[in-house]
């Protein structure tokens, strides 16, 4: 982005001046030294190209030896280094061009309709927000399967030693993308946010280091070491893992290790009852601990509770039975001690105490999530997160730099530059671009920065800018530059412009033509009908209109019509062959009326519409006898004549054309009744005859 390395702060988008520790690439150029000019430019995506110039000796200078040895006497070279990506190198280049094709349907469709919505003069702002939001979080949802999805389970047998998965479809891309979708595209879990992190952090606390413990690696370990263990409840690591799990939430772990303890064991529950009902105590109140949330995933535990005033006295019941617990008198009766000390601590943690909390998480995003579930339940707001984050930070700080902290930080901080920038500086122009829908569908704030049109940039905004640059990076590589003018045909400054100057602009119709035919043969007629709008494809344009005619003209006056209309609609007025079907909205105002026009002044409107319908050039005949036959009603009326002489003689004039046209074979009858063109021209003699008498 734009700014000076110096000051980050006159940057558009500001980036971090801290500078990190170094990472050594090697260049293997093949070249003998001395090497005395090394040149370094950037190249596509992550790519560096370094050229190596060597100067030749004196004995190099003879033409036959460098025939003789033309590599070993080579001027120069030029190898490209691949520095490393986003997500610390996790995603192969295979992969990574596998989400740059997959994005691409959700990319274009998402655009389709937000031009339909926007083109919808009709739609009202509300109606119009809400649809966004839903079209906006199916758009995510997409993605983030396309990022990937967990696998289930591979053994349909439940092993009780099997209590936590290994990471190994994770990523920390698809980690950043879920974070992003809670705090900005689902609309309806922000009432819930202290309990999305804690589900964000059950999927993804794997990833929030990979040099120092979290609580996931601590699991994983003692779910090895449990394999080999006779007693659990003799080794400490089984308690401090019950610990970590409970501090984090992870309430189905928790009871599940609860359950391995030797006291439930056949043989020993009569020498231990005591002990097997602390244990037994403690599992029942972690499994029916209050949560305020709607509903939780499958095989979780807890109780859940969709408003705060339910949830807080449930919080209070609950809080009031394990400090009922903690003061009983059987913990003197318990002979074993490190469960006696084990369970206690477990109380301690549902109890909010901090120091028990803190020595039961290892990173500072668990210690914040397990502040959320028991000492701060209520916080709300995104203020308040903020600074709770910023105080975990100060009591666990992490050695290593980590984005998906600094993108919380961002996002907490209501900062989207911060938000932006740290995406584009761990995961590159295809998370920034695809991630700005996301930023801007409810936040007005992001939606001004990224959507204004800057002068220091040429007239254009920094969400066109971040496309320019993609779509360059997709043009720099032999394997993605076809999808390029998708991205470049969403940047109407200079997007378009670019695909003209480069001849791009056939690709990209091919591509939206085929598109368009897709969706119309798989009966999604509304986006097929959208492609070919954008793929300026007339002749199918024409076809298609030429078959609502069809299947309208047959029963306009029916209800039947109306599943047609957005089709319609769609079209508009811009398809020429078919005689155009921008006549269809007066003609749906003009029945409107027909039916439910009571007034003379309504009825009367009705008829000059009519009149209107039956003059345009644009209103096919085969529905001139449909629309008269409409109008029976009026043209009876008994009040007064609705229409002059003129214009009655208008339509008799029509009604005469019509009769000698339905003699041609090729005309396309209607499945009026027979009587129906002499009802017409019966109604519209007794109009005439009374204007006649009403003008005299």
């Amino acid at each position: 982005m734009p700014g000076r390395p110096s000051d980050p702060g006159d940057a558009l988008v500001p980036f971090s001046s801290q500078v990190h520790d170094p990472v050594v690439y090697s260049v293997r150029h093949g070249l003998k030294p001395p090497i005395f000019r090394v040149y370094v430019a950037w190249s596509r995506g992550n790519l560096l190209h370094v050229a190596c110039l060597r100067e030749r000796t004196p004995s190099e200078s003879g033409e036959d030896d460098d025939s003789r040895h033309p590599e070993a006497q080579a001027g120069g070279v030029v190898v490209e280094v691949q520095l490393q990506g986003g997500a610390n190198g996790e995603i192969s280049e295979a992969q990574q061009r596998r989400i740059a094709y997959g994005s691409v349907p959700a990319f274009a469709l998402l655009q389709s309709r937000r031009n339909a919505l926007m083109a919808a003069s009709r739609m009202q702002f509300s109606s119009f927000r809400t649809e966004w939001r839903q079209y906006v979080l199916e758009y995510s949802s997409q993605i983030a399967d396309l990022l990937g999805k967990r696998k289930p389970p591979e053994t349909v047998i439940d092993d009780p030693k099997m209590f936590v998965e290994p990471l190994e479809e994770e990523t920390t891309l698809k980690a950043a993308w879920d974070l992003v979708e809670i705090f900005y595209a689902d609309n309806d879990s922000k009432a819930f946010l202290p309990e999305n992190l804690v589900d964000w952090l059950a999927d993804y606390d794997g990833l929030l280091s990979a040099t120092e413990p979290t609580v996931h690696s601590k699991l994983v370990a003692l779910q090895r070491k449990l394999v080999d263990l006779q007693v659990v409840e003799d080794d400490p690591d089984y308690w401090e893992g019950i610990a970590l799990g409970l501090a984090v939430g992870w309430l189905d772990i928790v009871v599940k290790l609860l359950r391995l303890h030797g006291s439930y064991q056949p043989d020993q529950l009569d020498d231990r009852e005591t002990e097997n009902g602390l244990v037994e105590a403690v599992a029942v109140l972690v499994s029916t601990m209050p949560r305020l949330r709607p509903n939780l995933p499958a095989g979780r535990l807890g109780q859940c509770y969709k408003t705060r005033q339910d949830f807080i006295k449930a919080w209070e019941k609950w809080q009031g039975h394990v400090n009922k617990l903690d003061y009983s008198a059987f913990w003197v009766q318990c002979g074993h001690r490190q469960t006696s000390e084990g369970l206690r601590n477990l109380l301690r943690i549902m109890l909010g105490q901090l120091g028990s909390l803190n020595g039961s998480t290892y990173h500072w995003m668990e210690l914040y999530v397990s502040h959320f579930l028991y000492v701060q339940p209520f916080t709300m707001g995104l203020e308040g997160m903020y600074s709770l984050a910023q105080k975990c930070i100060q009591l666990k700080p992490a050695p290593t730099y980590s984005g998906l902290t600094g993108i919380l930080l961002g996002v907490l901080g209501e900062n989207t530059e911060v938000v932006l920038a740290e995406c584009s500086n761990i995961f590159g122009p295809w998370m920034v671009v695809h991630a700005i829908e996301l930023l801007t569908s409810e936040n007005k704030q992001a939606e001004m920065l990224l959507h204004e049109e800057r002068y220091n940039l040429g007239g254009i905004s920094i969400e066109e800018l971040h496309r320019l640059v993609y779509a360059q990076v997709l043009s720099s590589h032999s394997l993605t530059w076809q999808i390029a003018p998708t991205y470049l045909a969403s940047c109407q400054k200079q997007g378009l412009e670019i695909c003209r100057l480069y001849e791009l602009e056939n690709i990209s119709l091919s591509v939206m033509k085929i598109a368009g035919v897709h969706h119309w043969k798989h009966g999604r007629k509304g986006f097929g009908i959208y492609w070919l709008q954008q793929a300026r494809d007339e002749i199918r344009l024409n076809k298609i209109a030429q078959q609502l005619f069809d299947c309208i003209g047959k029963s306009i006056s029916d209800d039947s019509f109306k599943q047609w209309e957005g089709l319609i609609e769609l079209l508009g007025s811009e398809v020429g062959s078919a005689g155009g079907l921008s006549f269809f909205t007066n003609f749906k105002k003009s029945l409107h009326n027909v039916q439910e026009g009571a007034t003379v002044t309504a009825a009367r409107q009705s008829m000059q519409s009519l009149v209107q319908l039956m003059k345009s050039p644009s209103t096919p005949q085969r529905f001139w006898l449909p629309l008269l036959h409409d109008s029976v009603k009026l043209l009876n009326w008994r009040e007064r004549p609705l229409l002059t002489v003129s214009e009655t003689n208008l339509l008799l004039n029509k009604l005469q054309e019509l009769s000698i046209a339905r003699l041609r074979p090729d005309f396309a009858d209607t499945e009026l009744a027979p009587e129906a063109l002499s009802s017409v021209r019966l109604a519209l003699a007794t109009n005439l005859g009374r204007a006649i008498l009403e003008d005299c």
